[in-house]
């Protein structure tokens, strides 16, 4: 008798069975069990495309990544071109940043079922990924075509546009996501992020509101928000960030590291937060750090910005550029911001070696690009400030990786081997609140080019509605960076100093607005604020000469407003703190031999100001000595500063050898 059929018919049942337990435990969430009910299925049913499938979506939940491939593969091999496991596998090996075979998966999948609008999706996220923006925003307007309910595909086609420059179709885009879900977290924070973007700041504030009474624990749109509150000097902020300071961006979700530093001087909590960012961010397969390239001839050292324009980070950068030593080191640039122009870009482009205009590529094309130049050292000069890319950093560029200049802290990424600081700004009951070995400099370490031009002087005092005879303070800082803490301090400085005026730099009409009230109920008469515009950096530099004192912020110092200030022949008191960003004006009066300006209390600081400001002889002495000292200090010395700067690559580079 043939017992083969009844027997097989015996085993399909039982493998219906046993497929749908294991796809009921994926609904579930309970992977582990799914994959571990699976595994030994596979062996006796090697055919089943529907087991191997299931089998490599738990491994991919589980994060075995190796076992989820071969799984997939296994499913191909038996239905090749199969929509969904084309998009499964397409979906991992995008994970593990091999664009190319995930964009080939995705193709196969909308070629074999042109109406699969999950594919069409993914296909422009792995588009979007490589640099592909224009053939990304065809895919996602695809997916929306076919599904036009598909609200994550509406958010991405908001960000790509946002990329592209069309911030209007973004914004409809948002909306449209907004309207097939009113609860999109992601597109009410995009939404939020457009208008920030756009210095639309309440808007801004107010899409932040409206996702956080949604998910009141969206660590992210609470830092974003607090830190716009920040900039327009809604101080109502300090008190919320208070409450949640012990575990905003340090447990559950990570927040953007820069908007939390306003807001207390705690390098700790900030190093954690770093950490936690780093790891939720950078969360693809990493690449090990590259060999160190044979040595021979000159160092090949890279440095990698958005700000290759007219922006403060190449105020300080010139020089630097300009006096490296080209028979030692060979100077690449890698400049990816959308500033593209300007007499500051075409002097950098003059001063290295290779200037490569990466905007609009993707940040696996330039890994590609930079690993191909063989670099021996890359620089991040953004760190997570606006606009910096450190996804870059985590694919590898270079054996060394440095974080340098733009984010004054702890990057707490393994990508990140060094930080380049000084004693003054990192003291040493600090240092182990930094993840990265610490690259001390000699003196401070910001660089400044001492070729900076002041624009000829010609105007007056009148001319930026200051009086002619009181005394000037002023505080040229982003108002971001104005807390009650200092502003308490400043507004009894005017009430003891007859006459006297306190100049701010105007970031923002709601900022202005809010800081006058902010006097007022100090008692003190709003009109007695004075707001600068911005100008020409040459004449920003000339109308120094119009204040008598810049009084820094604390938790985050003045930094090129600082240097911009000394170069100008304006003294600053400052008061240190902890943290990186709360020391970097000490930093820069020590390197110009004025620490006699830096102050160890909040009290000192303020005794300090009133004394320069009603003792004349005295601030006399102090700017006729900042006069002598701004050529022959270390913080200008541009030449010597480079060397110093040049040597410390070189200790690194040798310690690598050995």
């Amino acid at each position: 008798m043939d017992r083969s059929s009844p027997d097989r018919a015996t085993q399909q049942a039982e493998l219906r069975s046993e497929l749908a337990r294991i796809v009921s435990l994926c609904r579930n969430g309970e992977f582990p069990a799914a994959a571990e009910r699976a595994a030994p299925l596979l062996d006796r049913f090697p055919s089943s495309l529907q087991l191997w499938n299931l089998y490599g979506t738990a491994s991919y939940a589980l994060g075995r990544m190796d076992d989820a491939e071969r799984a997939f593969r296994q499913a191909l091999a038996l239905k090749p071109g199969e929509p969904a496991i084309c998009n499964n596998l397409g979906g991992l090996l995008l994970g593990r940043g091999r664009l190319d075979e995930a964009i080939a998966c995705f193709r196969q999948a909308v070629e074999s079922r042109p109406d699969y609008a999950r594919a069409h999706f993914n296909l422009g996220k792995a588009l979007k990924d490589r640099g592909g923006l224009d053939e990304a925003v065809g895919s996602y307007r695809e997916a929306v075509r076919l599904h036009p309910g598909f609200t994550d595909a509406w958010v991405n086609l908001g960000v790509a546009l946002k990329e592209q420059g069309a911030f209007a179709e973004a914004e409809k885009s948002y909306r449209r996501a907004l309207e097939t879900d009113p609860d999109a977290v992601d597109a009410l924070y995009n939404l939020a992020a457009l208008s920030v973007e756009r210095d639309r700041i309440g808007d801004a504030i107010s899409s932040f509101e409206a996702l956080l009474r949604i998910k009141p624990d969206h660590w992210p749109a609470l830092a974003q928000k607090l830190f716009q509150q920040a900039r327009i000097c809604d101080w109502s902020c300090l008190e919320e960030f208070a409450a949640v300071a012990g575990r905003l961006g340090i447990e559950g979700e990570a927040v953007a590291p820069f908007a939390t530093l306003v807001f207390e001087d705690d390098p700790e909590r900030q190093m954690l937060r770093s950490q936690l960012y780093a790891h939720q961010t950078f969360r693809q397969e990493m690449p090990p750090p590259l060999a160190a390239r044979p040595k021979s001839g000159k160092i090949r050292l890279g440095y990698f910005s958005a700000d290759f324009h007219d922006h403060a980070t190449l105020y300080l950068m010139s020089g630097l550029l300009r006096e490296h030593d080209r028979d030692r080191f060979e100077i690449h640039a890698y400049s990816y911001g959308t500033g593209r122009s300007g007499a500051m870009r075409e002097a950098a482009i003059a001063d290295v070696d290779r200037f490569t205009d990466v905007h609009g590529m993707a940040d696996h094309a330039i890994a590609d690009l930079a690993r191909g130049h063989e670099l021996d050292i890359a620089i991040d000069l953004k760190g997570y400030t606006r606009q910096s890319r450190p996804g870059l950093f985590a694919l590898r560029l270079a054996p060394v990786q440095i974080a340098y200049l733009g984010y004054p802290g702890t990057m707490g990424a393994d990508f990140i081997d060094y930080l380049i600081a000084d004693p003054v700004v990192i003291p040493d009951g600090e240092k182990r609140f930094y993840t990265e070995k610490l690259l001390f400099l000699p003196n401070s370490y910001q660089p400044n080019d001492n070729r900076r031009e002041i624009a000829q002087a010609g105007s007056s005092r009148a001319d930026f509605g200051l009086p002619g005879d009181g005394f000037v303070f002023c505080c040229f800082n982003q108002n971001y960076k104005i807390t009650p803490r200092e502003f308490d301090i400043w507004m009894r400085l005017l009430g003891r100093v007859d006459g006297s005026v306190l100049w701010l730099l105007r970031s923002n009409e709601w900022a202005e607005a809010n800081l006058r009230r902010e006097a007022r109920a100090r008692g003190i008469d709003p009109d007695r604020l004075v707001f600068a515009g911005k100008l020409p950096h040459g004449e920003h530099l000339a109308r120094h000469a119009h204040a008598d004192l810049f009084l820094d912020t604390f938790n985050v110092n003045a930094h090129t407003t600082a240097s911009d200030a000394l170069w100008a022949g304006l003294p600053i008191v400052t008061r240190a703190g902890r943290q990186f960003a709360a020391r970097v004006a000490a930093s820069l009066l020590a390197a110009v031999g004025l620490p006699e300006l830096i102050a160890g209390t909040d009290e000192a600081y303020e005794a300090l100001a009133l004394d320069l400001a009603t003792d004349p002889d005295r601030l006399a002495a102090i700017r006729a000595k900042l006069a002598a000292n701004r050529l022959s200090q270390p913080l200008f010395d541009t030449v010597g500063y480079t060397r110093d700067f040049e040597a410390a690559l070189e200790t690194v580079l040798e310690g690598q050898d050995g």
